[in-house]
């Protein structure tokens, strides 16, 4: 009796192995098919983006460059309203080149994935939301329900702050620093896209530091307390991050991505404090039920 019951619970064992093994393969087809219809979706906007490319390439990529750009203009206006100096961009002294026989070639390829990736991310955070969304709870589902809508309108506005304030900022001031007249600007063209790629979706990320927070508040592994506590190392973080994804040693160029990072971690705090109240909220009414 005692061999037969061992062979039965050995067979019970089994099968509730093979059962978690069929749930952790089921896990990964699911995965499969979330990272198969993320990529669809980025070649759909990359086969987009080469279908225009001529106005991805000449009014977004050399937008930056070129004299009558948005940024450009208003800072001609605000400086003859200010009687500011200076202030006007009058030229972009740089050349942009070619040194590779397929440089011109990955040129479009690299932009119309970076275009593609750009126009993509609020699909890949949904695509993102539908795989974490049958591991919560409904409390933990209902709370995180516009978690697509607000990443996405952070993240867009991220990255138009970073492509028409970071960007034109950062191209102007490194292109009119000459150490010498012997020396002529030939930018190649991998490291001018490189630079207003990093620039615009740095900042789109960098935006939604508030959502981070939100999310590491809701594990308890953020409080507002903290946050506070520390702003001090906060600022010198953030001094150090803009410093890292603005390429310029301009004081005015530094100052202007970290307002906005500045008022970010003050939202952030808000968003904390206001996860913490509800926390709170919850467990008194728990406790008086």
């Amino acid at each position: 009796m005692s061999s037969s019951k061992k062979l039965i619970d050995a067979i019970k064992d089994k099968g509730k192995n093979i059962e978690t093994e069929m749930s952790f393969f089921e896990h990964i087809e699911v995965l499969r098919w979330h990272i198969i219809r993320s990529v669809i979706a980025i070649t759909v906007f990359a086969i987009l983006a080469f279908t225009f490319y001529d106005f991805v390439f000449n009014d977004i990529i050399m937008g930056p460059k070129n004299l009558d750009f948005w940024t450009y203009r208003m800072m001609c206006k605000l400086g003859a309203l200010l009687n500011l100096d200076g202030f006007c961009v009058e030229r972009i002294p740089f050349n942009i080149i070619n040194t590779e026989l397929a440089g011109q070639f990955m040129l479009q390829i690299n932009s119309c994935l970076l275009m593609a990736v750009a126009l993509g991310f609020p699909y890949l955070l949904f695509e993102v939301w539908l795989f974490v969304k049958p591991a919560l709870t409904g409390v933990e589902r209902k709370s995180a329900s516009g978690f697509v809508f607000y990443a996405t309108l952070l993240f867009v506005v991220g990255a138009l702050f970073g492509y028409y304030i970071v960007v034109p900022l950062s191209v102007n001031f490194l292109a009119n620093i000459s150490l010498s007249s012997e020396i002529t600007n030939q930018i190649t063209i991998d490291s001018y896209l490189s630079t207003i790629a990093t620039l615009t979706l740095g900042c789109g990320v960098i935006f939604l530091l508030p959502i981070l927070i939100f999310i590491l508040s809701k594990l308890g592994l953020m409080t507002p307390q903290f946050m506070r506590a520390s702003r001090r190392y906060a600022i010198v973080i953030i001094l150090v991050i803009a410093a890292i994804i603005t390429p310029t040693a301009d004081v005015i160029t530094l100052l202007t991505v970290s307002a906005p990072m500045f008022i970010l971690y003050e939202i952030s705090i808000m968003v904390s404090a206001n996860v913490l109240r509800k926390k709170e909220l919850k467990e008194k009414e728990f406790y008086n039920s």
